[in-house]
């Protein structure tokens, strides 16, 4: 297995983060500093990052959370401000989170230890789509709806692709949508809402690609059936 990928699978990041840290002298292979991005590693060989050694798991996890407003997707915060760790059951807590949900938006997330499936979910080019449920004050019009679709350019220079977006029911000023993205820059939509003057109150991501949210409650977990783990495969 390439040195990369192995990092990677040792949960330590991207394969482009993982480049970084053999480039930069901290992996050695055996006792010896390795920069060879082409070195396979066998089973036989001890792997060592700032000479903490790695080792990818025998078996990989995944598990979807419900992840409730007010955490942060972090493993940690210098601010000591709630994350998302904390409402893992603590068998899990060596899984990593899958892309971000910012603090004040919930809904589902998923955990692993797979790196090279995490990357793949995350990747724009893979084009996974994430469907969001939103409610924006004042009322979208069809024709801002249609330009949202087309792709948005903030002023600062920022460009959002193309995404979907359905108007559910506009009530007492207020305006509920279901919203479909593939990149899921950070707090995208929140963005895209915000450039044609709409404030967004609630917003609750329900699916990633196949997998869906369903009925679990705020702040719970459950593992991925298999099914969903080889949807997950098949990115």
């Amino acid at each position: 297995m390439r040195i990369n990928k192995y990092l990677a699978s040792s949960g330590l990041g991207s394969r482009r983060k993982c480049e970084e840290f053999v480039n930069s002298g901290k992996v050695t292979i055996n006792g010896k500093v390795e920069t060879n991005l082409a070195f396979d590693v066998s089973e036989k060989d001890k792997v060592c990052v700032d000479g903490v050694k790695v080792k990818p798991p025998i078996r990989f996890t995944y598990l979807m959370m419900h992840k409730p407003k007010g955490y942060l997707t972090s493993v940690s915060d210098d601010r000591n401000r709630k994350t998302v760790m904390e409402l893992l059951p603590n068998e899990y807590k060596f899984l990593m989170p899958v892309g971000r949900l910012d603090y004040n938006s919930e809904g589902l997330l998923i955990f692993t230890n797979d790196g090279d499936t995490a990357q793949n979910i995350m990747r724009p080019s893979k084009e996974v789509v994430k469907t969001y449920q939103a409610k924006v004050e004042g009322e979208v019009t069809e024709a801002n709806r249609q330009a949202m679709e087309k792709g948005v350019t903030l002023i600062d220079g920022t460009k959002f692709k193309k995404c979907k977006v359905k108007i559910i029911e506009i009530k007492d000023r207020k305006t509920k949508l279901e919203v479909q993205i593939t990149e899921g820059k950070n707090r995208e939509i929140r963005k895209i809402f915000d450039n044609f003057g709409y404030n967004v109150i609630f917003l609750k991501r329900v699916a990633i690609g196949e997998i869906k949210l369903g009925g679990l409650t705020r702040g719970t977990c459950r593992l991925l059936h298999s099914s969903e783990i080889e949807y997950l495969k098949s990115l």
